[in-house]
């Protein structure tokens, strides 16, 4: 049998935090990266290119997480590519913010912020979970928030989310532990990225204990650790990183 080449899948791997770790994998991991990206096929190249700088290798590939057939399709063409590829570790990245108070949300800010970061778990991880059980091996790590822990306003349909992966992260966990598969969640705090470049970051680092906001690097640290086999009793758990903030 030939040698079996072990890739990491980030999804929204492109920018942000999802970058960070994509780098971060590649540095501390012999994992191939796969890099996913929606629509920003520039910067996934860029995420990419920094990958290699760092001595790793990898790969970009296109879909969009909300959208079954085409998370299917993309998933099952890139199998058929390399017939001797395993995705063992899942970093469920990808996800957007559609900001504004309760009373004024739109069905569609309430639909999209679900459909990609809740149902988009869904619909990567229960493609790659039966090969994760056959191998009994794997680690799905979902990046979820703060705001899913403790609610933050202006974010009822990120909050809700976010929340439900936090529960579909605890009983997942339970179905899969026998089989050496571990389900993780992290959920970052005030991190500096595109996503937060607009808030007031002056005003609001007087409500976090370490008073600054984080930088991806250290996200994307402690998901490294929770893809690695030293994590492999670890499983089920919400692990916060969010300077103090509670």
């Amino acid at each position: 049998m030939s040698k079996q080449h072990k890739y990491a899948l980030i999804t929204g791997g492109s920018r942000g935090i999802g970058k960070a770790i994509c780098i971060q994998l590649a540095k501390d991991s012999e994992y191939h990266i796969l890099i996913n990206y929606n629509s920003n096929k520039e910067a996934a190249l860029q995420t990419l290119t920094e990958v290699e700088a760092v001595g790793g290798s990898g790969q970009i590939i296109q879909f969009d997480v909300s959208n079954i057939e085409n998370v299917q399709n993309a998933l099952n063409t890139w199998q058929e590519q390399q017939s001797d590829a395993i995705i063992e570790v899942l970093v469920n990245n990808a996800g957007i913010t559609k900001d504004g108070l309760f009373m004024w949300m739109k069905p569609q800010e309430w639909n999209d912020v679900i459909n990609i970061s809740l149902n988009g778990f869904f619909n990567v991880t229960n493609h790659l979970i039966e090969k994760m059980l056959l191998n009994r091996y794997g680690r799905i790590i979902n990046m979820v928030s703060i705001s899913g822990l403790k609610g933050v306003s202006g974010q009822t349909n990120y909050s809700a989310a976010k929340g439900a992966v936090i529960a579909a992260t605890k009983s997942l966990a339970q179905e899969v532990a026998k089989r050496n598969v571990t389900v993780n969640a992290v959920a970052p705090g005030f991190i500096k990225t595109d996503m937060t470049e607009d808030l007031d970051e002056a005003s609001l680092k007087k409500m976090i204990p370490a008073n600054r906001f984080g930088n991806p690097e250290e996200v994307a640290h402690l998901v490294a650790f929770l893809a690695s086999k030293k994590a492999s009793y670890i499983t089920g758990e919400v692990i916060g990183i969010t300077g103090g903030v509670h």
